[in-house]
């Protein structure tokens, strides 16, 4: 299940919720999108638990809209160039 893995990526001590994963610095919007709609698939198949999950389905759109404004207003798309450091 994708949430063992990201346990595991994000250090396994952070509560695992959509905006967290939204907002982390060490993820890529990509990866984050996958992620997110990973989660969204996971959970939309069956009746979700929210006590069980901590987090709404609605949750997880709320944290891909986020990534999706962020992107639109250029957050996390610098590029470095050789020397820019």
């Amino acid at each position: 299940m994708v949430f063992d893995s990201l346990k595991q990526r994000m250090g396994g001590t952070e509560q695992l919720n959509p905006m967290r994963i939204a907002s982390n610095p060490l993820f890529t919007a990509r990866e984050k999108i996958e992620l997110l709609h990973q989660i969204k698939a996971e959970i939309g198949g069956e009746a979700a638990n929210v006590d069980e999950l901590g987090f709404t389905p609605e949750e997880v759109d709320a944290a891909i809209a986020h990534v999706r404004k962020g992107v639109e207003e250029g957050v996390g798309t610098q590029t470095v160039l050789k020397g820019d450091y």
